[in-house]
């Protein structure tokens, strides 16, 4: 092995890289998509954390984060904020509050790394063990408080090479190779031996390669179907003065295009319970529907049978009918983690925030003559939640309300995210927002039309179904752990080896 480089990065000098590689992160993802910045980004993460002691790299850890999340969701200031009616400086704290929270989760993996590794880290610390502990952040990130897998690194990819690789290993083992990549140039950089550039060349080539290759097969004749944005404010939404200009706004746009097969609302486009509406507006819409040989699929609340809870839900009014009741809330949003919050400040007690989840079992819903696999909002950013769909679902429909983050990163963050969720199923994906960015998205990621923000609209195309299976929706992620297993004895394997002489 050659002479150690250095790229010692002491006192002050690593903070600052840490916390700036951090802050480019987000670049790597939509609306910018620069993809390459998330590997250099990481080899400044790589290189902070070299030549520290666990307490210093927990420190640079946290400065990672802080500047990843403190940047890439900025977005939840406007939802407390602007929509949450929260002052300005509280809205900061608690965003703040979040941001730190999120980061300290990279400070405890730098941690840990550290107590495993030597001071200097070794060509097996870097080879092996960096790619797994940011495995384990993510997969740790996206379960923990309910979880929020934001900002995953593979996600950031489908616009670049490696998106072949995202319907065979899922977007999570994608951010792997996104670390192993950023290991290797690690090793290259800090001790010249060319040899490391083979993997990161197979990594990416390979993928460029899978991108031509088609997992799943075309189903039936395409389907056309119209996406209704209403583009409804945020804050009169539940107003009682807007509910009827609402339902004749939804009901109108849906009328001008009876020529669908399909035609897909929001997530609570209607804003008022299913029992409440059901003899006056409902039963006359899906009556109207089945004159047409029309589905439609629209977002409303819906009261348990004991009368107390509700749920957030999809419905089929049409030729079929059946609900959807959205099963991972989103905390503040549906539902407030702590009663005793309500109360405190505003943002605590949105409106309709006492949302209960579904069952975790549910039937699929059928809509003109498919299986549809639907998700709600939040729902399809849970990558594993997306395939109890699959394969049986042919098309994927995301009914969402991004009009909570106003002009922000987030919702073409989301977008980006559904997409992804479309790559790994090859699968086409129809989502509808309140407000922007609705979308058709093909079975390869590909967005094929789409609404401009913050207007009303209607969008319509042929969607395509599908049968199949890709290899993630085969195997999910037990082939990553797999190899996350090997890779764990082979650095042990060597790192006893090595204390031994």
């Amino acid at each position: 092995m050659q002479k150690n480089n250095g790229l010692t990065m002491q006192g002050w000098k690593g903070h600052i890289v840490a916390l700036f590689g951090g802050a480019i992160l987000p670049l790597a993802f939509s609306p910018f998509n620069a993809y390459p910045i998330a590997v250099l980004s990481l080899i400044l993460l790589f290189a902070s954390w070299d030549n520290t002691t666990a307490k210093q790299a927990a420190w640079r850890g946290w400065l990672f984060g802080l500047g990843m999340f403190g940047v890439g969701v900025s977005w939840v200031y406007v939802a407390i904020h602007v929509f949450g009616h929260t002052s300005w400086f509280l809205a900061g704290m608690l965003t703040f509050l979040f941001v730190a929270i999120l980061a300290s989760y990279l400070a405890l993996f730098g941690w840990l790394v550290k107590k495993l590794s030597s001071y200097t880290f070794s060509l097996f610390d870097i080879a092996l063990l960096l790619p797994i502990a940011w495995f384990g952040f993510e997969l740790f990130k996206a379960w923990f408080l309910s979880g929020f897998p934001w900002l995953e690194l593979g996600v950031s990819q489908i616009e670049g090479p490696l998106a072949g690789w995202v319907p065979v290993i899922g977007v999570n083992a994608v951010s792997f190779l996104v670390a192993l990549t950023a290991s290797c140039l690690f090793i290259l950089f800090k001790y010249k031996q060319q040899l490391w550039i083979l993997p990161v060349v197979v990594i990416w080539v390979g993928g460029q390669g899978l991108q031509s290759v088609d997992w799943t097969r075309a189903a039936g004749e395409p389907i056309k179907t119209t996406i209704v944005q209403g583009n409804v404010p945020q804050d009169v939404k539940w107003s009682p003065e807007q509910l009827v200009s609402t339902l004749t706004l939804y009901q109108q746009l849906t009328e001008q295009h009876w020529d669908s097969q399909l035609v897909v609302w929001p997530e609570n486009a209607v804003p008022a319970f299913y029992h409440q509406l059901k003899d006056f507006y409902i039963d006359p819409l899906i009556n109207e529907a089945q004159q047409h040989n029309t589905d439609i699929l629209l977002g409303l609340p819906v009261e348990d049978k004991n009368g107390q809870d509700y749920y957030n839900s999809m419905m089929v009014a049409g030729q079929d009918e059946g609900f959807y009741h959205k099963r991972h809330l989103v905390p503040f949003g549906d539902y407030v983690p702590f009663a005793w919050l309500r109360g405190l400040i505003a943002f605590f007690d949105l409106p309709m925030s006492g949302f209960v989840p579904g069952p975790e079992q549910q039937s699929l819903l059928k809509a003109s003559g498919q299986q549809v696999g639907i998700s709600i909002c939040y729902e399809d950013v849970f990558s594993l939640e997306v395939l109890d769909a699959l394969p049986q679902a042919s098309i994927l429909i995301n009914a969402t309300n991004n009009a909570w983050y106003g002009d922000s990163f987030a919702p073409h963050q989301h977008l980006q995210i559904s997409r992804s969720r479309a790559l790994e199923t090859e699968r086409p994906l129809v989502r509808a927002t309140t407000n922007g960015i609705s979308a058709f998205v093909d079975y390869k990621g590909r967005i094929q039309s789409q609404t401009a923000q913050f207007e009303q609209a209607t969008l319509t195309a042929d969607i395509q179904p599908r049968q199949g299976a890709t290899p993630y929706v085969i195997a999910k992620r037990w082939p990553v752990f797999m190899l996350m297993l090997l890779m764990l004895l082979s650095w042990f394997y060597y790192h006893r080896k090595t204390d031994s002489t």
